[in-house]
């Protein structure tokens, strides 16, 4: 018995010791990789640089070229560097600023609430997410660099990931490849309700494990059964369906599907908001168009980074009598509709719905997200002048929460007011004109008299 115990605690400690020498590794491989990238100069980038790839052996003694470490020995690979430092200078990351975040305090370990075995860590002042991905997925983010360098020229306001490196190790056995993103949920403040959202039904509902845990994340089912729809007002909702119909759009053209919305709902009135999370050292927003505000407002030019405001850079909604703060952004594109996905597609479509399921061609894929987002997820606030009677014939109704009711009760109470201040300005009119003699009654006197006469003389 106690052999067993003995067994089971060295495998945790093991597991926990190869856990901290591979985030350790991480992070110094990105050191190393960041600080390589100064001895080069700065150039356009040219088509050859999206194909790169850097391979350097890290041995725990060091070496020349190599500081020494006390982690086991790993290789380290850096792909496109030259075009991913491009992308950290787009976003107004600076060298040292990016290494102050992922090199100055240890990582910390996030869970995966989706189906994937990926892993996830966050820097310690709340800027970056590092994720593990698959081969394939390297491999296809790497294809998918040139256009995604076309399109973040044409537009860095984008609810896309915003991809700053990609990396891999291979340390003691173990091949980690890695992409650093942008974190769009902020450990600052408390997310009340947080959702990942497809625009598709089958099994799209969180299981009771997920449900369980202390913060868990919803599914498109558990939306339409716990909030009937967010709503803002009408430019707020005009600029955010503009992103989301261009960066759809974008991924269309890539042939990418199965991406979700990552929605995390923050209700203001609930409580005042929760700062213990964050990290001290944190020197202001580093990344420029990283919130989820400035990544929809379009019209603003060259923005100053929001430093650590009260908001946080969230969107300001409403649902019923509730304000919320909202952030956002799409996540997990990196899966295309190649050959697995159109098998998989068609062996769901043979048991279920073939238009429910959320594997799917990316053209469809993309209406039906769309769809989704704009009727049933986001809702504009209408007007309250006539708002009910320039309904087009044939528009979608949203269902009416607690909030509109107010409106429109209140509505209808201007218009008691008005018509009660049109009856009386009547009666005043009334009375008014009942003071000045012979307006009315006159002529028709006049009228009575004249034909008396002429009955008299026709007598006569």
């Amino acid at each position: 018995m106690f052999t067993t115990i003995r067994v089971l605690v060295s495998k945790k400690a093991t597991k926990k010791t190869i856990e901290a020498a591979l985030k350790g590794a991480i992070q110094l491989g990105i050191g190393y990789a960041v600080g390589n990238l100064s001895s080069k100069p700065d150039r356009d980038v040219l088509m050859q640089d999206f194909s790169m790839v850097e391979s350097v052996f890290l041995p725990s003694e060091g070496s020349n070229m190599t500081p020494a470490h006390h982690y086991p020995d790993f290789r380290l690979k850096t792909y496109a560097p030259l075009a991913f430092r491009y992308f950290r200078e787009l976003f107004g990351i600076k060298p040292d600023d990016y290494l102050y975040s992922i090199c100055k305090e240890p990582l910390i370990e996030l869970s995966n609430p989706g189906a994937s075995s990926s892993w996830f860590y966050l820097t310690s002042d709340d800027e970056f997410i590092i994720k593990t991905v698959q081969h394939k997925e390297a491999e296809f983010l790497q294809k998918l660099l040139p256009g995604y360098y076309m399109n973040l020229n044409q537009n860095p306001r984008t609810l896309l990931p915003k991809f700053y490196g990609l990396y891999c190790i291979q340390c003691g056995g173990v091949t980690l490849r890695l992409v650093v993103m942008n974190n769009v949920l902020p450990r600052a403040m408390k997310m009340h309700y947080k959702y990942d959202l497809k625009g598709s039904s089958y099994k799209r509902r969180a299981n009771r494990k997920e449900r369980a845990k202390p913060s868990p994340t919803f599914k498109d089912l558990d939306f339409q059964e716990m909030h009937e729809g967010l709503y803002f007002d009408p430019d707020t909702y005009n600029a955010l369906m503009k992103t989301l119909q261009r960066d759809c759009r974008v991924l269309e053209s890539f042939k990418i599907m199965d991406y979700s919305l990552l929605l995390g709902i923050h209700v203001l009135d609930r409580r005042p908001l929760n700062r213990g999370s964050r990290c001290d050292s944190r020197r202001g927003q580093k990344v420029l168009y990283s919130t989820a505000l400035e990544s929809i407002q379009g019209t603003v030019k060259d923005p100053e980074p929001v430093a650590d405001d009260e908001t946080l850079g969230g969107i300001p909604a409403k649902h019923r009598d509730e304000n919320l703060l909202i952030f956002l952004g799409i996540i997990d594109i990196l899966q295309s509709y190649r050959f697995i996905k159109k098998v998989e597609h068609s062996w769901k479509a043979l048991v279920h719905d073939g238009d429910t399921v959320s594997v799917h061609r990316p053209s469809f894929y993309a209406d039906r997200f769309l769809k989704f987002m704009g009727s049933t997820v986001f809702k504009k606030l209408h007007p309250l002048r006539g708002a009910s009677s320039k309904r087009k014939r044939g528009s979608l109704h949203p269902v009416r929460s607690a909030s509109q009711e107010f409106l429109s009760a209140h509505k209808d109470e201007k218009k008691e007011e008005k018509k009660a201040q049109s009856m009386d300005n009547l009666d005043g009119n009334f009375y008014s004109s009942s003071k000045q003699p012979d307006l009315v009654p006159r002529p028709t006197v006049s009228f009575e008299c004249d034909r008396n006469n002429e009955e008299d003389l026709e007598k006569r």
